[in-house]
């Protein structure tokens, strides 16, 4: 493969803190790398150099003759002045870009809700982001170096990008670099795995999935070595190679020393014993929905929602930007109340939110780390029965990655990621028995995702979960709902299905198209025809409602079995035993649903 840039004995440092400490590497056509490490290792500072926005105190970056290099950098670097139409095509006419089918597919798959003609000052945050993206898209690339462009995207648009970036260039043609904390993106998309840590860039073939099954192997070797970190990663590979095995096929590399690893790794969570202790803590009763509507003025946004919150229960809600996710949660922690139908709370619920800003940090910005954490309980109970675990607030603080040295910190003085993390220990000290989880993997790096994963593992209550981070949504909960047109729909499908919906045209908003943009192409139609498919079609919405009668069936089971008295063995076995079976029943009823929606979409 032809060789397109190269960094020869990179040495990068600031005032107090060496980054990087004699750096080689290259990018050769057909590369797609995925940057990962933990936040303030130098993962932009990297990619930086060797786009070259960056010199390094040593060393030399070297480029082929003429190379292009497209950079989106994590900072809005928008002209205010200019029209979107002209920050994203310039200067050129109409029927230049308009005759070009790579900038109108840009325009569609970023800019579907964005006015053409509106002005970049008049947007939001989101929205200039995807114009800055699809500014960069639009034009002619030998190299990308993107950092962070999953971010402000949701699911369907991050689906999208991993879409463009497959077939953007031929297989052994163009580079690609990417800083991403979006694990599910970095398995659709890379080929290969640096990950920047203690001065170093090491090299993993493959995306994220493989990059987890080598460093197993590599911290088995060193077992003595961070042993806390290759605990985590066994864990998080056992996820992977049972939720998705497909995805360690990639790499070319033997895999059975790896898969010897985990072979003796128990399933991520017990989940009938933190049902059981869910219950003790909740009840049977935690939070019904009845035929609730919420309008504000004209505008319908919820429009009866049945949904009854069961102990335990680990959902997650997907939906586009504005389809109602934030009124619905704000339904369920009793800030707002229904225009319409009632919100019934069990009397023991304590509802936590996990938000976007910042909450509760405010008034402790000039304090210490270990001043404020020494105002809090003294210990706090994770896992159940005789996994049941006492740590201190300072155990948890090591546990979410903070250093000693950390803790006498101002507050004001953390990361981004820090703080995040900070606030989350303070929702789980005050012990609720419901959280909501809105948008909580901002500013986490992966390794931190990784880390609050395991802690939610033991966490012992009713987990509610608004994500835009596919991996990590999939990873946290056992089921997931859509807020599309002003309904709650189950999804059996999980996210697989919300983007098959959306792409049929399911849950779209009124968003302005671009004037004389493209409009995406519809989905192929059916092959069924006739009877064949309105049999097809009977029978899907048949295993639909089976599908949920028997989930709360399980749901029921699982309440009642708590409840069992627990020195009755063969009954509780007998019961778990019946369990069991529902269980695999809903499995086989939603591979027959998988099968029954792709012979319906053709």
């Amino acid at each position: 493969m032809a060789h397109l840039l190269g960094a020869e004995g990179l040495h990068l440092e600031f005032p107090t803190k060496v980054v990087f400490d004699s750096v080689t590497l290259g990018v050769n056509e057909g590369d797609r790398i995925g940057i990962v490490g933990r936040n303030g290792d130098g993962k932009s500072s990297l990619m930086a150099m060797l786009a070259g926005r960056l010199e390094p105190i040593a060393g030399k970056v070297t480029t082929r003759r003429g190379l292009r290099i497209g950079v989106l950098d994590q900072a809005d670097t928008l002209d205010p002045t200019l029209t979107v139409a002209r920050a994203v095509v310039g200067d050129a006419p109409e029927h230049e870009w308009a005759g070009d089918p790579k900038v109108r597919d840009v325009i569609a798959g970023l800019l579907a809700d964005v006015p053409w003609d509106g002005v970049v000052v008049d947007l939001s945050g989101g929205q200039r982001r995807r114009v800055s993206l699809a500014a960069l898209l639009a034009g002619e690339w030998d190299v990308l170096a993107l950092d962070e462009p999953t971010n402000h995207l949701d699911v369907e648009g991050i689906t999208w990008l991993a879409g463009h970036l497959k077939q953007r260039w031929a297989p052994n043609a163009g580079g690609l670099m990417v800083v991403t904390h979006d694990r599910w993106f970095l398995d659709e998309v890379c080929t290969a795995t640096w990950e920047v840590h203690d001065r170093i860039v090491e090299p993993f073939e493959g995306g994220y999935a493989a990059y987890i099954l080598q460093r197993v192997e590599r911290d088995r070797q060193a077992a003595a070595i961070e042993q806390r970190r290759q605990n985590l990663a066994r864990k998080e590979l056992a996820w992977l190679r049972r939720g998705a095995p497909a995805r360690t096929s990639k790499p070319k590399f033997r895999i059975d020393a790896a898969n010897a690893l985990i072979a003796d790794v128990p399933p991520l969570r017990d989940t009938v014993g933190l049902q059981s202790l869910a219950v003790a803590r909740l009840g049977k009763d935690v939070i019904d929905l009845h035929d609730a509507c919420v309008s504000y003025g004209d505008n319908e946004v919820l429009r009866g929602v049945e949904w009854r919150l069961a102990p335990g229960e680990r959902t997650g809600i997907l939906g586009v930007n504005g389809a109602g996710k934030s009124t619905l949660l704000k339904l369920i922690d009793g800030s707002l109340a229904p225009t319409s139908g009632r919100v019934k709370r069990g009397k023991t619920v304590q509802v936590a939110t996990l938000s976007q800003q910042m909450g509760g940090l405010e008034e402790h910005l000039d304090e210490p780390v270990r001043v404020m954490v020494g105002r809090l309980r003294t210990s706090y109970t994770f896992g159940a029965g005789s996994k049941a675990q006492e740590m201190t607030p300072s155990m948890l603080l090591e546990r979410l990655g903070f250093s000693s040295a950390q803790l006498s910190t101002p507050i004001r003085d953390l990361s981004g990621g820090q703080q995040r993390r900070l606030q989350l220990l303070l929702i789980l000290l005050a012990q609720p028995n419901v959280l909501i989880l809105d948008e909580p993997t901002n500013d986490l790096d992966t390794d931190m995702l990784a880390a609050l994963e395991d802690l939610l593992d033991s966490w012992p209550g009713t987990l509610i979960v608004v994500s835009h981070d596919r991996y990590f949504l999939e990873r946290v909960t056992d089921q997931q709902y859509a807020v599309m047109d002003a309904h709650l729909r189950h999804l059996p499908g999980g996210v697989d299905e919300y983007l098959r919906l959306r792409a049929s045209g399911v849950g779209s908003t009124s968003g302005k198209q671009p004037a004389s943009g493209p409009v995406k192409a519809a989905p192929p139609a059916s092959g069924l025809a006739g009877a064949e498919l309105r049999a097809a079609q009977k029978e899907l919405a048949s295993v639909e409602r089976r599908i949920a009668k028997l989930t709360d069936q399980v749901n029921a089971s699982k309440m009642a079995l708590a409840e069992h008295d627990h020195t009755d063995y063969t009954g509780l076995a007998t019961k778990m035993a019946a369990i069991g079976e529902l269980e695999s029943e809903v499995e086989e009823l939603e591979l027959r649903w998988l099968d029954l929606s792709e012979a319906l979409e053709g």
